[in-house]
């Protein structure tokens, strides 16, 4: 939990040690950048900003694109006590009891606003204790979530809160802010003299994708080296060693957050079930968002086991809901129930590489039209063009398998699925040379 008092003198405090990206959170609506459909004047968010509508709302948005800051700026323009929390690393019962604190201040005439980060994150039957204080108007809730409100809030919830969708931030968004940072002489990077060519901001707005937290923070890493390496310019080779260095400073301070999903990755796809329960665990004691490795334990599933054990992926989509349903840690045991199937499951790549295969091709030939016997003719001027012409019903012919091409005739007889003799898959590979064979035979009759 944190408390951001109004006043400036407190929130200014230690800030010359805070990263960039907090020493250059706007203050004011007017520093604010981006989400124009929502605070422009005359805009919702701002008229109701303005009007001190105390109305509790959701910011709903990418990360990186001001929820926080948004929420910070409603409490400073209505004067309000702000209470932050992180539904990661927050528990319902600790909330409670600020709730309650905040109805007796409200009888005393003082205003509670709570930020709830990641509101997503408590189940349903949590995010009730919120219902009774907001109906009352003893808290004004603000809640941010970067997934879909209509999924992950409760209806009972949700109805009694306004929903805002926040947008990315686009690229030239990203390169404004970058520059205010870099000549900003109080809080920013005014003071080291640097100057930035256009290439180099580029390519830090575009590592960011729409991100402005991860932008400024890089931008800050980029200022570091060139003055390591005595530079008073950012260009786009300094920017790029960067980046780089950037992912190794990130490894070592935190855990290790992209060498530990690498780790539970390869570990399952070399079939070590022991190595993959491990990495698991170190993601979820770090504090790694569990839906982020739901997400990318399903995607294990279709590139890494595929059709060998096609009931890998509804497992770990059972995995996913479970998780979503039962919340930390007991939804945890489903990931690591997947994680094990997944490690010990029959492996193929054989459909990831086909799709790979193709989007090559797809890139590289030409668009070629649909050959006219795979095409429809649902009028006599479509038929008269041939639409349709020899096409050959697969149910009328011997093992339901006509001799017919199917794909355009540069890419006739191409080949891109190739099934592995493992699990499943070697089924499919058998029914493949069985459809090969009666296509054969029958191109024979």
């Amino acid at each position: 939990m944190g408390l951001f008092d109004v006043s400036p003198m407190v929130q200014d405090t230690g800030m010359a040690r805070a990263p960039l990206a907090e020493r250059m959170r706007p203050r004011t609506l007017d520093e604010f950048t981006g989400q124009e459909h929502l605070l422009a004047p005359g805009k919702p968010l701002r008229t109701q900003i303005e009007q001190d509508d105390a109305a509790s709302i959701i910011l709903w948005g990418p990360p990186g694109v001001g929820k926080t800051t948004l929420a910070k700026i409603i409490a400073r323009v209505t004067q309000a006590t702000f209470i932050e929390f992180s539904a990661v690393l927050s528990g319902i019962k600790e909330i409670k009891q600020v709730m309650a604190d905040a109805e007796k201040a409200a009888q005393m005439g003082s205003r509670t606003i709570l930020f709830i980060d990641e509101i997503h994150r408590f189940n349903k039957a949590q995010q009730d204790a919120f219902l009774p204080y907001v109906e009352r108007g003893s808290i004004r809730l603000i809640g941010a979530t970067t997934e879909n409100p209509s999924f992950e809030i409760n209806a009972a919830l949700l109805s009694r809160c306004r929903v805002y969708t926040l947008q990315q931030l686009t690229q030239p968004q990203i390169i404004s802010l970058l520059q205010r940072a870099l000549h900003d002489q109080e809080r920013g990077l005014g003071k080291l003299g640097l100057a930035a060519d256009n290439a180099a901001m580029a390519t830090l707005a575009s590592y960011s994708s729409g991100d402005a937290r991860y932008a400024l923070n890089a931008l800050e890493v980029a200022a570091k080296l060139a003055a390591s390496r005595k530079q008073n310019e950012l260009t786009e080779a300094l920017v790029t060693d960067a980046l780089q260095q950037r992912v190794l400073l990130y490894d070592k301070s935190g855990e290790q957050h992209y060498d530990l999903i690498s780790a539970l990755h390869k570990s399952v796809r070399n079939s070590d079930a022991d190595a993959s329960l491990y990495w698991l665990g170190r993601m979820l004691a770090a504090g790694e968002d569990p839906m982020y490795v739901a997400r990318r334990v399903v995607r294990m599933a279709v590139e890494d086991i595929g059709l060998a054990a096609p009931e890998a992926l509804n497992l770990c989509l059972s995995a996913r809901d479970a998780m979503h349903f039962l919340g930390s840690p007991e939804g945890e045991l489903a990931l690591a129930q997947a994680v094990t199937y997944l490690a010990l499951a029959p492996k193929s790549n054989a459909v990831y590489t086909a799709w790979g295969a193709i989007q090559q091709d797809i890139q590289r030939t030409a668009a070629e039209p649909v050959p006219l016997h795979l095409r429809n003719a649902p009028t006599s001027l479509l038929k008269s063009l041939d639409y349709g012409k020899d096409y050959q019903y697969a149910h009328d012919v011997e093992g339901k398998v006509a001799d017919m091409d199917c794909l355009p005739p540069s890419l006739a007889n191409r080949r891109y699925y190739h099934p592995t003799q493992d699990g499943r898959e070697k089924l499919l590979a058998q029914r493949m040379e069985e459809i090969r064979r009666i296509r054969e035979s029958n191109r024979k009759r």
